[in-house]
């Protein structure tokens, strides 16, 4: 039987957290979200719900869920992926980034499927490595032309027509959901413990064993009520190219990163690290002057130009010979907190390459563990009390074209059993100076907390 491929034009809305209010609480909804209309850095955002599969990787199993039949996989996760892509391929539509295709996170500690390494922070997080729907529909917006799309494929005209009216016109009523804080939001480090691993670190610095090491804290607070409407105010608070709102049946994933991890389009590769961070000024003349520090400070452009080899050498497993490239250095991006700089990195994909491989290949994102990485994430699993889950790995969306966009699950809450929760840290170098790092990590968290904060009752 012959696939086929569907597109329809939809009205265009600038918002499309609005759209997508009308199935947030549907299990498996998920929103790739550029952040517009409070931020115009990204393009695109993409609406899918209602997976035809899903996978869901603890520990050593995958369950796969096809269609209601249910099996178990020891195989590795992404490959598991990569089978469910290529079975069924799909070109791409003109100017349109996904047409379908994988849509989930693959959280930090996936990458102990990848690598040995110790097993000494305790796992508070409790919820899958890796949760991906496979997904036969999406509304895509392109907020640059002003133009949204139904794509799809395989679906009856009847139900092709149900989505075309779902998301032709905005929820007539709003749900009367709530979000509230219950508790003070606590970090699982205080000043003298940070104090305690910030040291090791310089230790291991100057033995030579690694170049770099990020070292964060984890923030947690108990709360109750729909997260949906958390996510809604996160993007108005602190928009970001690279968000993403995933409804998952044991957890929701709040991510407002603005960092961009793997993009792969028509076989071109790119990844855009970001290391070193200035907290925004109130007025524009002070402002100004964080950008010049940050720009041309030269402890964040060696630390940057660290990660930058780093990924070089990552991208390298799976482009041409030859085709890694850094077209970019240095770039400052200024966000509602702080400023980030910002290096480009590109390549082209080798032949028989996947995107799933160029991910297995680069995970997790060395601009959140150091370098080298392996050295750097057994210091990492060494000093911080509890495992990262979702913190530091991806969230994105991979199609049947071949085609990817991922983001490093930085600025990122997650939700689940009572409890929202996030981490902020930086990287730590030999020249790092402690007082300033510890407070980084509070501008990086700055307006995370401030969201909690906001949503607290007594």
């Amino acid at each position: 039987m012959t696939s086929k491929q569907l597109i329809s034009p939809l009205p265009y809305f600038a918002d499309s957290a609005a759209l997508f209010s009308a199935i947030a609480d549907r299990t498996w909804a998920v929103f790739i979200d550029s952040g517009n209309p409070y931020s115009d850095q990204g393009r695109y955002d993409i609406i899918a719900a209602e997976p035809v599969t899903t996978l869901v990787t603890d520990g050593e199993i995958t369950q796969i869920n096809r269609n209601g039949s249910v099996f178990e996989s020891s195989d590795d996760p992404f490959d598991l992926v990569k089978a469910e892509l290529v079975t069924n391929p799909f070109e791409s539509f003109k100017d349109l980034p996904f047409n379908g295709g994988a849509i989930g996170y693959f959280s930090y500690d996936l990458a102990r499927r990848l690598e040995k390494l110790p097993t000494i922070a305790d796992d508070a997080e409790h919820i899958p490595e890796m949760v991906v729907g496979i997904y036969r529909w999406a509304v895509v917006a392109d907020h640059h032309r002003q133009q949204s799309f139904l794509v799809g494929q395989d679906c009856a005209e009847v139900d092709w027509q149900k989505l075309i009216d779902l998301f032709s016109a905005l929820p007539t009523k709003t749900k009367d959901n709530l979000f509230s804080v219950t508790s003070e939001v606590k970090s699982n480090m205080d000043k003298a413990s940070y104090t305690r691993a910030f040291d090791k670190i310089k230790h291991y610095l100057k033995e030579g064993d690694c170049y770099q090491v990020n070292l964060s804290q984890r923030f947690v607070a108990d709360c109750v009520g729909d997260p949906w409407v958390a996510y809604q105010l996160l993007r108005e608070m602190n928009a970001a190219p690279f968000s993403a709102f995933l409804n998952f049946p044991e957890v929701q994933i709040l991510s407002s990163s603005p960092e961009r991890f793997l993009k792969l389009e028509n076989g071109r590769v790119e990844t855009k690290p970001i290391k070193g961070t200035r907290p925004r000024k109130a007025y524009p003349a002070s402002d100004w002057l964080q950008i010049d520090q940050l720009r041309y400070s030269p402890k964040d452009r060696a630390e940057n130009l660290m990660i930058v080899d780093l990924l070089r050498n990552d991208l390298s497993k799976t482009c041409k010979t030859g085709s890694v490239k850094v077209p970019a250095l240095f770039a400052v991006e200024s966000y509602a907190t702080v400023h980030h700089l910002v290096s480009t990195v590109t390549g082209v994909l080798a032949a028989g390459k996947h995107a799933l491989d160029l991910l297995k290949s680069c995970f997790p994102g060395g601009s959140i563990t150091g370098a080298p990485k392996i050295r750097a994430m057994e210091v990492i699993e060494e000093l911080e009390t509890n495992r990262r889950g979702v913190y530091c790995g991806a969230i994105g969306y991979m199609g049947f074209d071949g085609n990817m966009d991922s983001n490093i699950a930085i600025r990122t809450l997650v939700h689940s059993k009572g409890t929202i929760r996030f981490w902020a840290g930086g990287g730590i170098v030999n020249d790092s100076v402690l007082e300033e790092e510890y407070q980084e990590s509070f501008d990086k968290a700055a307006a995370l907390l401030k969201l909690l904060n906001k949503l607290r009752i007594e």
